[in-house]
């Protein structure tokens, strides 16, 4: 882990031999912190990092970020330009370390550390099928070489730079999912990791009601692609089902590695079945050679996600008899659970968010199931002038993938008339206003033996209605 001499280095130029402090680990919020910890003291919305800077210091942090005036009493090294002097006899701990932002503190520090391990970065972006896609091609590289991946959604400005300063000496590989809200972020985010193979799943609508539209979000996604290496050390893997992604190919100095179903691709899959719960099979296809392949993963789209980690441990040199054991045998800690209640009800629980695109994959995972078919859908936000579209395509799904249809919030009324009107019995549609209204109710409608798929956007709180479930048996 980085200690305080590379902090000074990092932010100030300067090598301070003396002061090895080492850091076990970087937390932003102080109840997170342990011993050794540093601890970024960031303003947010309703609270203050610096606040908190003796709770941080009680828990144990020995460091923290600070960039504004604190009270006396605190430890203080400034390293401001025009405020550090180099000369430096001895420290006290706990130590406040003063800089101009601490935001950028954290990605400065972050980027020196990873300048520090040249390591193979891989970069993942796209509108859905991040998550599943770092995990599995964690999984997959694993197998051969030590892995750093960002755990959970740190995925952003914070998350990514934290998560870097994890890099240790035995780490031989870093793979980082890289989320897009406005445009820039994901430039930023690649000086910081300097990624050398990105990875983009497609360019959906999901955070439209920020960026403003497709074309904004495929520029933004653009930009680990323009931010690669030039070929051959930067491998560019892109989807050419997709016609946004496949475009890229225009956008970048890397080397193109292409994936999809369509033929053409580097990297194709065919002969796609899938075997409900038991998972899903297909034929890779790379370089004329065939391979087939079973693996755990639910649905049809999950082949996506299997085409995205072949390509990149294809990139890294692994063979395919690692790569084929590992799709069938891979464990992969996935947002989308499958759980089983009392009655025989079997409940996939996909509350974590929601999208078109993810929507209708899950539903299309919920048509090749047996039993009686439930689908609870929230409302999908941040979709701007797609959300009408968004929801009526949702709705046209569910007509062939569900038998009774619940949904929860006010956009979700697009998605019962577009439901209705491709068929689906009026009888069977039940709307609520929201997860609170809808929880008890729909725990009444679900019956033993039903399949029931719960998703929506996080801030819709659905995991109210699985509760519910939960609860009722």
């Amino acid at each position: 882990m980085i200690n305080l001499q590379d902090i000074i280095t990092a932010i100030t130029g300067h090598q301070i031999a003396s002061l090895d402090v080492h850091i076990s680990d970087a937390v932003i919020d102080s109840r997170q912190a342990v011993e050794g910890s540093l601890f970024i003291a960031l303003p947010g919305e309703n609270v203050d990092g610096h606040d908190y800077l003796q709770a941080a210091f009680d828990q144990g942090a020995v460091l923290a970020f600070v960039d504004r005036q604190i009270p006396d009493g605190f430890n203080l090294l400034d390293l401001r330009e025009g405020h550090f002097t180099p000369e430096i006899s001895e420290i006290n701990l706990p130590l406040c370390l003063r800089v101009d932002n601490c935001l950028k503190a954290l990605q400065t520090t972050a980027a020196y550390w990873r300048v520090q391990h040249p390591i193979p970065t891989i970069g993942i972006t796209g509108s859905t099928g991040k998550t599943s896609t770092k995990e599995l091609t964690a999984s997959l590289l694993s197998m051969k070489f030590n892995v750093l991946k960002n755990p959970g959604n740190r995925n952003n400005e914070i998350g990514l730079p934290l998560t870097l300063l994890e890099l240790n000496d035995q780490h031989e590989c870093a793979v980082l999912e890289m989320g897009f809200y406005v445009p820039g972020e994901i430039r930023t985010l690649c000086e910081i990791a300097r990624p050398s193979i990105g990875v983009v799943t497609n360019i959906g609508t999901v955070h439209a009601e920020r960026a403003g539209s497709q074309e904004i979000i495929a520029k933004g996604k653009a930009e680990l692609v323009e931010s690669l290496p030039t070929a051959p050390k930067g491998i560019a893997i892109l989807n050419m089902d997709d016609p946004w992604v496949r475009n890229m190919a225009n956008q970048t100095r890397a080397r193109i590695f292409s994936y999809g179903i369509v033929e053409g691709a580097d990297l194709t899959a065919s002969e796609i079945q899938a075997h409900g719960f038991e998972g899903v099979s297909c034929v890779l296809t790379y370089q004329g050679k065939s391979h087939s392949v079973r693996s755990p993963l639910l649905g049809q789209f999950s082949v996506y996600t299997i085409l995205r980690a072949a390509a990149v441990t294809l990139a890294e040199g692994m063979d395919w008899d690692t790569i084929l054991q590992g799709l069938e045998t891979s464990k992969m800690d996935l947002r989308m659970r499958k759980i089983t209640l009392p009655g025989g009800i079997t409940v996939l629980d996909d509350t974590y968010n929601a999208s078109p695109a993810s929507t209708i994959a899950a539903l299309e995972l919920l048509r090749s199931l047996t039993g009686r078919r439930v689908a609870i859908l929230g409302d999908m936000l941040e979709l701007g002038q797609y959300e009408e579209t968004g929801h009526k395509s949702v709705g046209e799904t569910a007509v062939s993938s569900a038998d009774v249809l619940i949904l929860v919030g006010h956009r979700s009324r697009n998605t019962a008339a577009a439901a209705q009107n491709h068929g689906f019995s009026p009888g069977q549609i039940h709307w609520f206003p929201d997860s609170n209204t809808a929880a008890q109710p729909a725990a009444e409608i679900v019956k033993d033996g039903d399949v029931v798929l719960i998703k929506g956007s996080n801030s819709m709180r659905m995991d109210k209605i699985l509760s519910a479930l939960e609860v009722s048996e």
